[in-house]
């Protein structure tokens, strides 16, 4: 609880209007207003849920290290009902895979530095779905990508979450910003792995849908 004597709490509320030009431009609008005050945000979706206590685990390890630009820890993934099908605990491998596999950093439940986010431009509007992955790629380049032990966050997996229900868009998205982010002679041969890797994903997305479904449907027989 030191971290909480450490800074000056304040709430604040305010509505904003949507510029209707995608969830990226609506993220980075809800940035921009934002007090100047604020130097560490998020964003949660509808599907997105904090831990207790998250922000004490996190916040504290941005303000030691100046050279941390986002924060991440665990994230428990649960069902429509709310329980537990898969905790996402990475690790610190989940940073260099960014550019050659599967994008492993939880977003709900990290932590960005408001000033390296702006320096890399913020989310990029051409993605409709992977600019988080854009994003990390652009922050890994300019400062340190810090995971911590901690669940830090939960996701609920359910076929009406628009991250599952778009899944083929996201591996679409992904597969070209890792390729962006490669030489240009890697670019080349980068087939040779991103096709297998996006059928992997693909598959790992169904099999917890399925296992979400199971989980729900054992729940429903159970309380009827």
């Amino acid at each position: 609880m030191k971290f909480i004597s450490q800074i000056k709490l304040e709430l604040f509320d305010q509505w904003l209007q949507d510029p209707g030009q995608g969830l990226a431009l609506a993220i980075n609008s809800g940035v921009e207003h934002l007090p100047r005050s604020v130097e560490y945000f998020n964003w949660l979706g509808d599907d997105d849920t904090l831990s207790p206590n998250s922000l004490i685990h996190s916040a504290p390890v941005m303000m030691r290290n100046s050279n941390i630009v986002c924060v991440f820890g665990k994230c428990q993934y649960m069902n429509a009902v709310g329980d537990p099908i898969w905790m996402n605990k990475s690790g610190r491998f989940a940073v260099p895979l960014l550019r050659f596999g599967p994008q492993l950093i939880p977003q709900p439940g990290s932590l960005f530095l408001r000033s390296a986010f702006n320096a890399v431009g913020g989310l990029d509007p051409n993605y409709k779905q992977a600019f988080d992955l854009d994003l990390l790629i652009k922050l890994s380049k300019i400062g340190k990508i810090q995971y911590i032990p901690v669940q830090l966050s939960s996701f609920r997996w359910h076929d009406e979450s628009l991250s599952v229900g778009s899944q083929k868009v996201s591996i679409s998205e992904a597969k070209m910003i890792r390729q962006l982010s490669l030489p240009k002679y890697l670019r080349l041969i980068s087939p040779l792995w991103e096709i297998p890797l996006g059928r992997l994903i693909y598959f790992a997305g169904v099999v917890l849908t399925a296992i979400s479904l199971l989980i729900t449907l054992s729940f429903k027989k159970k309380v009827s």
